[in-house]
């Protein structure tokens, strides 16, 4: 019995370790990232440390007294806060009618708009920076917001997830004289919310890290996002590394902490996936 459980437990401990290493592998940039943003005049010639030789947060002052990173910060936070609310809207709106209401066409005009995602943003640059411009909409918040608010992906992703609540739900609301707005938010949303969270947390990071947009539209050095104010760190001949390392550790807080709130209605739309 005892060599019966041993083999039994043989996998488990095996694929136990795997998961350890390569959680500790996915780990080690980022723990090595703050201790860079922590050390004093680091470099990457330095050696690896685990741990700050004379820890001081003087990467962190210089950042937010000799830069403006404060209002790069609230700037990348408002154009990230804005474009996932828009998107969970038209996204969530959108999937209702593609997969609620029938009309001639829904599945052509589907296949129409997801073909759109093939398209990437470099070949749309020079016609949405025309377009822009005869608007007046250059070197402001909202040109580099209104190509944000409708994506492709989001639809698709929450017309998957309204297929899979049940109709006969549509049905009883109807017969209880509910219209299609009160089936919407009182029954659709509340059972698609994994989903919804999992395009909170890609809405999000798109905007977050998005970098050619805004540095096309955005000229003005007070509407600077992080991504762009990053790489202006990086001087032409040296680099103070622990401040640009300090500058990565901060952009990576929002992402982890958005994800920290997200993480139990994804972890309950992967445990629901297979459960008809």
């Amino acid at each position: 019995m005892r060599e019966v459980s041993t083999r039994s437990r043989a996998p488990r401990i095996l694929i136990a370790g795997v998961l350890v290493v390569g959680g500790l592998a996915m780990m080690f940039p980022f723990v090595w990232t703050v201790v860079t943003s922590l050390t004093p005049g680091a470099n990457l010639g330095s050696p690896i440390r685990l741990w700050p030789e004379n820890p001081s947060l003087g990467a962190y002052e210089i950042l937010f007294t000799e830069r403006p990173f404060a209002r790069v910060v609230m700037n990348s936070l408002m154009l990230a806060a804005i474009t996932t609310i828009v998107q969970l809207f038209t996204s969530a709106t959108a999937a209702y009618a593609f997969s609620r209401l029938p009309f001639r066409g829904r599945g052509i005009v589907f296949a129409v708009y997801l073909a759109t995602m093939m398209i990437p943003l470099q070949v749309l640059i020079v016609p949405l920076f025309a377009q822009l411009r005869t608007f007046g909409l250059l070197n402001t918040y909202l040109g580099a917001l209104l190509p944000t608010f409708a994506t492709a992906f989001g639809i698709f992703l929450l017309r998957q997830a309204i297929n899979q609540v049940p109709r006969e739900l549509d049905e009883a609301a109807t017969l209880d004289g509910a219209g299609h707005f009160r089936i919407f938010a009182t029954i659709i949303l509340p059972n698609i919310k994994p989903a919804l969270a999992t395009l909170t947390i890609f809405a999000f990071m798109g905007s977050w890290n998005s970098f050619l947009w805004p540095l096309i539209v955005l000229r003005d050095p007070n509407l600077q996002t992080l991504p762009i104010a990053l790489s202006g760190l990086q001087g032409q001949y040296t680099t103070a590394w622990d401040v640009v390392m300090a500058g990565s550790v901060i952009s990576v807080l929002p992402m982890l902490a958005i994800y920290l709130f997200a993480q139990k209605y994804i972890i309950q739309g992967v445990a629901s996936s297979g459960i008809k």
